[in-house]
C-alpha cells in the first residue's frame, strides 16, 4: 500500500531533533514509498546540511524548496501538490514516530476502506524519550469524534494519515488553528474520521509551549476560530458562546494556572 510522509520545517528548529525525526521514519516496519520535505523558506546551514544528506542517502526523499516562509499550513497544502500517493501520513520534525505507526494506521486503512483520516494516541515527552509526561487521548469512533470536535480539536495531527483526496476536497489547510479548521471542513464534508486507541507517537514537550499559548493574540484567534465553525454551521449559538467563554478564561488567566489545567484536564 503506498503513502507519502509530509513534514515541513522552518529556520528555527533542532537539527538534532530533524535528524532524530527522520529516522524515526525511515526506521518503520512499513517503509513510506516517498518523504516529502517543505522547506518553509530559508533554513540555518545546519538544517540544509542534513536534509541534504538524507536526500542524498534516500532516494524516496523528495524536497520542496520555497523561497519565503508562508506558515505551516501554506507550507503543508504545497507540500500535498507533490505528494505522489492518495494516503498521506503527517509528522513533525521535531517528533518521534514510533517503529509500528504506518504499519498500524494502514491496516485502519485496509479494513475499514470508507475511512478518510486516521489518527491515534501520543505521549508527550520532556528531555529523554523515557521521561513520558502525559498521554493525549481521543474518542474512537466517528459519531464520538463529531461530538468531541465541537469542544476541542478532534485528531492529533501530528501522527494523522489522511486520503489526499478527502483534504482537497475542502481547500485544504487555511484559517487558524489550521488543522482543527481543517478537521472541521473535513466533518462537514461527510468525511469519516477514526482514532487508534493507543499511542503510536512521541511529542516534545515544552513549559514554554504553555506559556506561548496565552494571550490576547491567542484569546482573539480562538474566538474568530470558533465563530468560523459557527458561520459553517458546526456549533450552535449555545457551543460558540461556551466555548468561547471558556477560551478566553484559559488564555487571559496567569500562566501557572493554564499549566495545572493542562495537566489537570487536557492530558491524562
Amino acid at each position: 500500500m503506498n503513502f507519502s510522509v509530509l513534514l515541513s520545517v522552518y529556520i528555527k528548529e533542532n537539527p538534532q531533533y530533524l535528524s532524530q525525526a527522520l529516522d524515526s521514519i525511515i526506521n518503520q516496519s512499513v517503509q513510506a514509498s516517498e518523504i516529502i520535505i517543505v522547506k518553509d523558506g530559508p533554513l540555518t546551514k545546519e538544517l540544509d546540511e542534513i536534509i541534504n544528506q538524507y536526500n542524498k542517502n534516500y532516494q524516496f526523499i523528495r524536497i520542496v524548496a520555497l523561497p519565503n516562509n508562508l506558515g505551516l499550513g501554506k507550507a503543508l497544502n504545497e507540500g500535498i501538490k507533490h505528494c505522489h500517493y492518495e494516503l498521506i501520513a503527517r509528522m513533525d520534525t521535531d517528533d518521534i514516530s514510533k517503529p509500528n505507526r504506518f504499519e498500524k494506521q494502514l491496516e485502519i486503512f485496509k479494513l475499514h476502506p470508507e475511512t478518510d483520516i486516521c489518527s491515534a494516541w501520543l505521549e508527550e515527552f520532556e528531555g529523554d524519550f523515557n521521561n513520558i509526561l502525559f498521554v493525549k487521548k481521543l474518542p474512537e469512533k466517528h459519531n464520538e469524534i463529531m461530538q468531541y470536535a465541537h469542544y476541542r480539536c478532534p485528531i492529533n495531527h501530528a501522527v494523522a494519515m489522511y486520503k489526499k483526496s478527502a483534504v482537497l476536497a475542502v481547500g485544504g489547510y487555511s484559517g487558524f488553528p489550521e488543522d482543527y479548521n481543517l478537521w472541521i471542513k473535513m466533518l462537514m464534508n461527510g468525511a469519516h474520521f477514526y482514532n487508534i486507541q493507543e499511542s503510536l507517537y512521541l511529542c516534545r514537550f515544552s513549559k514554554d509551549m504553555i506559556k506561548r499559548r496565552g494571550g490576547w493574540k491567542y484569546a482573539i484567534a480562538d474566538i474568530k476560530s470558533q465563530f468560523s465553525f459557527y458561520k459553517m454551521g458546526f456549533l450552535s449559538l449555545a457551543t460558540l458562546l461556551y466555548n468561547i467563554i471558556i477560551r478566553i478564561t484559559v488564555r487571559l488567566i496567569p500562566n501557572f494556572l493554564r499549566t495545572f489545567i493542562y495537566k489537570k484536564y487536557l492530558r491524562k
